[in-house]
């Protein structure tokens, strides 16, 4: 029985039909929560520095997409794991596009398609198109890795830390605490200032900014949360 449902799984048509409700649920709860912006002017502060690398903790994911206004053009990094395919086909319908492969393995790029992910999120932020991506390392709750930052590094583009938080919503007993979002509350999409990772970044800079991005990570997650009158229970993961 379970290898028949890992079988189906597996079936692209699931798949299909699991990205796509899940779609719809994450617009539904867009359309029925009551969302506001700290700083209240974040694009248009941000907009100069435009294209940005768009950095939030693994278990806040779900409800990226949204941050995208019509204007501006994005991507997010996804897994190539088969519940990477689900939730590539979610942002797709949500017009996001996708970068597919491992977003932090260090100096180990070589796997789960590490190398080319790289290139190709490189490449998306010289197309002037943003790219979002996890800042976790793997299996790992709110531990920056050095792949963002040497991202950062090698494309010149500055790093914006973000939060989501609702009022309402699901947390799930899982390694990254993932928060399922639910409908008929109030959010709050939150902006840190934005670290710029300097070309000529040695191993020591690079390690200080690894840390200074989980710092204003972990601030600006607590501030999302404090806004909509909740404690930052992912902290304790």
């Amino acid at each position: 029985m379970k290898a028949t449902l890992r079988k189906l799984g597996r079936s692209s048509w699931v798949q299909r039909a699991a990205g796509i409700t899940a779609a719809e649920f994450l617009r539904l709860v867009w359309w029925t929560n009551r969302f506001t912006l700290d700083p209240p002017n974040v694009y248009k502060h941000i907009e100069p520095d435009m294209p940005v690398i768009i950095a939030f903790w693994h278990g806040q994911h779900f409800m990226m997409p949204f941050l995208k206004l019509k204007q501006y053009s994005a991507k997010v990094l996804i897994s190539r794991h088969r519940d990477g395919e689900i939730n590539a086909i979610a942002a797709e319908r949500l017009n996001v596009g996708t970068v597919r492969g491992s977003g932090d393995h260090g100096t180990q790029f070589h796997r789960k398609g590490g190398v080319g992910a790289f290139k190709m999120m490189l490449r998306t932020l010289e197309e002037k198109i943003n790219m979002a991506l996890t800042a976790d390392v793997p299996k790992v709750a709110r531990k920056a890795g050095l792949g963002i930052i040497m991202l950062a590094r090698e494309s010149g583009r500055p790093i914006l830390p973000v939060a989501i938080a609702t009022s309402r919503f699901k947390r799930l007993n899982n390694w990254d605490r993932s928060v399922i979002h639910l409908p008929f509350g109030r959010g709050v999409i939150a902006a840190g200032e934005i670290i710029w990772v300097p070309s000529d970044a040695d191993s020591e800079t690079m390690q200080k900014l690894r840390l200074q991005l989980e710092e204003r990570l972990n601030e600006v997650t607590r501030r999302a949360y404090e806004l909509v009158g909740l404690p930052d229970e992912g902290a304790h993961a």
